[in-house]
């Protein structure tokens, strides 16, 4: 890396931290992702002739701290998850019902607004923004539309419900009032080095086999493996599950370089339809649920809308409404969202991707 480009990765860095832990000081939801985006993005939008030429953020460096976030998301898939019977059938058959319904007409409205196919396809996943962005870029679809609209889809469903459930419960909700799926208990630094190694041979034998979003979802799986055999336990420190999502935040502002303010403006428009119509569908099958597995419709609707695993579990905890059901259902989610994406493609909904290029 050279001396411009090595000093630009420190300033993104830098302005990263600032914004993510400055949203957190606010007490935004999921603060430390989105205000690292917000800021780089920012900066990113407005300081482009800045920019170094051919400035690219350092794969190593994201790529390490996805990994910290595959290995924590992964931590949450525990036995306890699929002891539900007969509820837990019943919210992963409606999510079954919602993902591709939520994917293909997402897909015919950002194809309507002029988009690519491929990336009017990856814009439309309900979920998985990091296995999104993968895909997409392995599709040579629009990078930075990609990235904006499945921004923008998270900014909308984690800004306004935990605000709108706050609202309506009266208290906070989520990270805004202090919650966090890192266990608050003293971190066993060698059963954490442990977990990491996991989570990187997962990321390598992802790799290996070709999983999609390999970095991500290969840790995933393996901290999943280690979490329901019990082998050893998983728990991060809270400052580096933080920091990982600061610099993948970070990471991902640097793609906004140059994007014109009309796409911008645009790109609101249609995330707000988008995730209107996907919020009207969570409700209608949410109040659907309530009499086959009797909890309340909060529980299920957050459960189904389609935002951030960490801040809908934040959620769910803190309306003591069974976090371990939400985050299986947000999990599931992910994972079912993976497999249509994969699933279509092989069905031919995407023309083939030239590797030779």
């Amino acid at each position: 890396m050279t001396r411009p480009h090595l000093l630009h990765s420190l300033l993104i860095l830098a302005l990263g931290f600032a914004g993510g832990h400055g949203a957190a000081l606010l007490g935004l939801p999921m603060p430390f992702l989105l205000g690292s985006l917000l800021t780089v993005t920012a900066f990113s939008l407005l300081a482009r002739r800045r920019v170094p030429a051919g400035y690219a953020f350092p794969q190593p460096v994201r790529l390490a701290f996805m990994v910290v976030i595959g290995v924590m998301i992964g931590a949450q898939v525990t036995p306890a998850l699929f002891a539900q019977g007969i509820p837990m059938l019943a919210a992963f058959a409606a999510l079954t019902l919602f993902v591709p319904l939520a994917l293909f007409g997402n897909a015919w409205l950002f194809r309507r607004a002029g988009y690519d196919p491929a990336t009017a396809f990856f814009c439309s996943a309900p979920g998985g923004l990091m296995e999104s962005i993968a895909m997409a870029e392995d599709h040579k679809a629009d990078m930075a539309t990609v990235i904006t609209q499945q921004f923008l889809r998270i900014v909308v469903v984690i800004v306004a419900l935990p605000i709108g459930l706050s609202i309506w419960l009266g208290h906070p909700v989520g990270s805004a009032a202090g919650f966090t799926l890192v266990r608050q208990v003293a971190i066993d630094w060698p059963m954490a080095g442990l977990a990491l190694l996991a989570g990187a041979a997962g990321s390598w034998i992802g790799h290996k086999i070709r999983l999609p979003a390999a970095v991500l979802t290969g840790p995933l799986l393996a901290a999943a493996l280690v979490s329901l055999t019990g082998l050893f336990p998983i728990n991060l420190p809270q400052w580096l599950v933080n920091d990982a999502q600061v610099v993948v935040g970070a990471a991902l502002g640097t793609r906004f370089t140059g994007m014109a303010g009309g796409r911008l403006v645009r790109a609101v428009g249609l995330a707000a339809v988008s995730v209107a119509g996907m919020m009207v569908f969570g409700a209608v099958l949410a109040l659907g649920l309530m009499p086959l597995t009797g909890l309340g419709f909060d529980v299920l609707f957050v459960g189904l809308a389609p935002g951030g695993v960490s801040e809908m579990a934040l959620i769910a905890l803190s309306l003591a409404a069974n976090p371990a059901f939400v985050t299986a259902m947000h999990v599931y989610r992910i994972i079912l969202t993976v497999g249509v994406l994969i699933f279509a493609v092989k069905r031919g909904v995407l023309p083939p991707v030239d590797d030779t290029e």
